[in-house]
């Protein structure tokens, strides 16, 4: 009996401590495949991303170009361009601009208004106040004030009072203050005809550089070519563009020119008039 129930006792004994045992190992493979079932479904999240990423590469992206200003793009055309002579057709336009902005500034300053300096005039001759006139046409800018100043003054003198010598001084002044209005213009039609010849200049020699290349190389390609022929191009355009701003310029300045000379013809014929109104001419 004793063997008995020591028997049962060990058999009791083996079982109750086997059972945590194998709790435990329960619990350890409840957790590697909890763990299997985490890495398995991150796998699957990984793939799926791989999978759709191709499909977001593959779209186009337009491509970001950067703006230039317009001084930027001449400032670089200019450089490749032949600097000698681009040097030229820029020296060109600044000096005619010179010459065009003098004649502007002058020919603004010389325009007056003629009917009402005419009838100014007109009245202090009038009264017989001549000595006021010529000191009035003194102290007006223009040529119409200049003609009218060199008529009084042949009015007030005794010698030269006459009609016929009025008449006269009054066409002499007039041409010489119309030379005066045309100075310079003479400078700026050249360099109206300077820079396109600058620029066909810088064609021609492009043209020679680019056969020079193709006689080196040997072979006619397009690659050969593009630099003189581009040197070509850009020398021409830009010497035209230099003759068509001072073209521009120098009509407004010939238009204000006849502008002027028709102010001192309408000048000269109120003078005539005044003249022989007045007592002190001689008839």
């Amino acid at each position: 009996m004793k063997k008995y129930f020591a028997i049962v006792a060990m058999v009791a004994a083996c079982t109750f401590g086997m059972t945590p045992s194998v709790m435990a190992q329960d619990e350890v493979a409840d957790e590697a495949a909890a763990t299997e079932q985490v890495v398995d479904s991150a796998e699957a999240v990984v793939d799926s991303v791989e999978a759709e990423a191709p499909a977001v590469a593959e779209e186009p992206v337009a491509p970001v170009e950067e703006e230039q200003g317009l001084h930027k793009t001449l400032k670089t055309k200019f450089i490749e361009g032949d600097a000698g002579f681009m040097s030229l057709v820029a020296i060109a336009l600044v000096l005619g601009l010179a010459f065009c902005i003098e004649r502007v500034i002058y020919l603004s300053l010389a325009q007056v208004n003629t009917r009402k300096f005419l009838e100014a005039l007109r009245g202090k001759v009038e009264a017989n106040k001549i000595s006021d006139a010529i000191n009035y046409c003194a102290n007006t800018r223009g040529p119409v004030a200049q003609v009218s100043k060199k008529a009084m003054q042949c009015l007030d003198s005794e010698d030269q009072n006459d009609i016929a010598t009025i008449e006269r001084t009054i066409n002499t002044e007039a041409e010489v203050q119309g030379a005066y209005l045309e100075e310079n213009c003479s400078w700026i039609t050249l360099f109206i005809a300077m820079a396109p010849s600058l620029g066909f200049l810088g064609t021609v020699i492009g043209m020679v550089q680019a056969f020079d290349d193709i006689e080196r190389a040997g072979d006619i390609s397009p690659t050969v070519v593009a630099g003189g022929m581009k040197v070509a191009l850009i020398t021409t355009i830009f010497g035209i563009i230099v003759a068509l701003v001072l073209q521009v310029f120098y009509n407004y300045i010939l238009s204000r020119i006849e502008a002027l000379n028709s102010n001192m013809e309408e000048t000269a014929m109120g003078l005539l008039d005044m003249c022989v109104k007045s007592p002190k001419c001689k008839k």
